[in-house]
């Protein structure tokens, strides 16, 4: 015979899951993202010189607006910013919130190919 108390706790977390906002599943999502190891890199462009790159980012997102949900036009995240550009974290290099407008700003958004 089954556990009782087993299966009362996954149905249970399985009805609160069902039962979450999207902002709160999309968090779930990032979480589990995250625990996958995602390694993303955004290097942004001033022209064609690189002036600012960040590493190790798990996600980039799209900001919505908090009472129509309409997207907001920027883009946010978190990642190391690679102060020397040199593509490791160095020691001192620390992880960071960033944002950046999508209709201003000249960016790439890739997979780290190690």
């Amino acid at each position: 015979m089954r556990n009782p108390i087993k299966i009362l706790g996954v149905l249970t977390t399985v009805l609160l899951l069902a039962s979450c906002t999207q902002e709160s599943q999309n968090n779930i999502g990032r979480s589990i993202q995250n625990w996958t190891g995602t390694d993303g890199i955004i290097e942004i462009y001033a022209g064609e010189k690189l002036v600012k790159r960040f590493i190790e980012v798990d996600k980039l997102t799209t900001a919505a607006g908090t009472n129509n949900g309409a997207d907001r036009p920027y883009r946010f995240g978190y990642g190391v910013l690679d102060a020397n550009l040199n593509g490791v974290a160095d020691s001192g290099e620390k992880k960071v919130y960033f944002e950046f407008s999508d209709y201003s700003t000249s960016y790439i958004f890739y997979e780290n190919p190690k």
